[in-house]
């Protein structure tokens, strides 16, 4: 039997920087991944914004972890060089039917401390993007965008530095709770176990045998596609319409290189796949248009497409983060990630640190 001290069940961004936080408190570290490659699933197939938390319910994890997350962030993209740009977004109200929502926007940015999103009249957001069409607008400073992978590499460079070890095709196979500790792959013992397996977290902790399965909430997926503008990008800033249920509507984001991409939208699946279909480009352009009525015909082609990890399907409110520690289910040294979700990767760091706060 080989001993471990921590293992940590997946290496997308949360699982990294877990894993690293692992590592930087002194515990020895196995990270086992069961792709070929680190962050494959929903950390490489987003947006790549650091948000600013604006959207999300006053003292929700998601709220809490994305504020402080998003500091926690920029620091380290400048300790690190971990390439990002502070680059701003605007939140675009098209018709008057919509000022309402954006005030309440507003409300609920100032009530989580994001006090820097400012009210914008039509002449003050057309001054930044002259091509967009609004009656008012939010504008947040403090959003931006990161290289995800570069993240995710200096995250892992910082564990390993430390002594941790990442194994690749290495899916958890079998789990098992012991009086010590857990039994894992039936030949390694651990003292604690980190579930941070994204898309596949609930089934990985049905998996777990001694862990009380019915404490493991719901998986449903909810696919983004995604379609990049084939020309020149008239924008500087990102832009976002007032969101919709399941998502935050389709968004011009941009990439460190200037390139626009468009999306997503929710996509409700069974399950995982990642193609794109050329034809749901068709219902893109009317939403776009009525923020930006100068998009050509023909100038969006399938981009890539990502999966929202949800343990809520289509009908039930929108659920929180949720971080699931031996106070929830009475299971010691264990803890789960369940639905992160954006904004994961911005409160990568912050939801980090409250996963060793559980293990104390």
């Amino acid at each position: 039997m080989e001993k471990l001290d921590a293992v940590v069940i997946g290496a997308g961004v949360v699982g990294l920087a877990v894993a690293r936080a692992l590592a930087l408190a002194g515990r020895e570290v196995v990270i086992l991944e069961g792709e070929d490659a680190i962050g494959t699933h929903t950390s490489s197939r987003n947006s790549e914004v650091i948000h600013a938390g604006i959207y999300y319910p006053k003292g929700s994890l998601k709220a809490r972890s994305c504020v402080a997350g998003k500091e926690l962030l920029y620091e380290y993209c400048v300790s690190h060089g971990v390439p990002h740009r502070r680059c701003g977004k605007l939140i675009v109200a098209t018709d008057g039917k919509q000022l309402e929502e954006l005030k309440s926007i507003q409300k609920k940015a100032h009530a989580n401390g994001v006090t820097d999103v400012v009210w914008m009249t039509r002449a003050q957001a057309l001054a930044l993007e002259p091509e967009l069409h609004c009656v008012a607008a939010l504008y947040s400073p403090s959003t931006g965008i990161i290289d995800s992978h570069a993240l995710m590499l200096a995250y892992l460079g910082d564990a390993e530095a430390k002594g941790a070890m990442l194994a690749l095709k290495s899916p958890l196979e079998t789990c098992e709770v012991v009086a010590d500790g857990f039994v894992l792959q039936e030949n390694i013992h651990a003292k604690t176990v980190v579930n941070s397996a994204g898309l596949k977290a609930p089934s990985v902790a049905k998996a777990i045998k001694g862990y009380p399965a019915e404490k493991a909430p719901g998986e449903f997926y909810a696919k983004g596609n995604y379609y990049s503008l084939n020309r020149k990008n008239p924008f500087s800033r990102l832009v976002y319409p007032v969101p919709e249920p399941g998502g935050l509507g389709v968004h011009v984001t941009l990439d460190l290189a200037g390139q626009a991409r468009f999306g997503p939208d929710v996509e409700w699946i069974e399950k995982i796949g990642y193609d794109v279909d050329p034809r749901r480009a068709d219902r893109f352009y009317a939403a776009i248009r009525r923020y930006w009525p100068g998009l050509p015909d023909a100038s969006l082609s399938p981009g890539y497409a990502g999966i929202r990890p949800k343990t809520a399907g289509p009908e039930d409110p929108a659920p929180d983060f949720e971080i699931q520690g031996p106070a929830q289910h009475g299971v010691p040294g264990l803890v789960h990630l369940f639905g992160i979700e954006s904004p994961g990767l911005t409160a990568s760091l912050a939801l980090a640190g409250m996963v060793l706060d559980q293990l104390h």
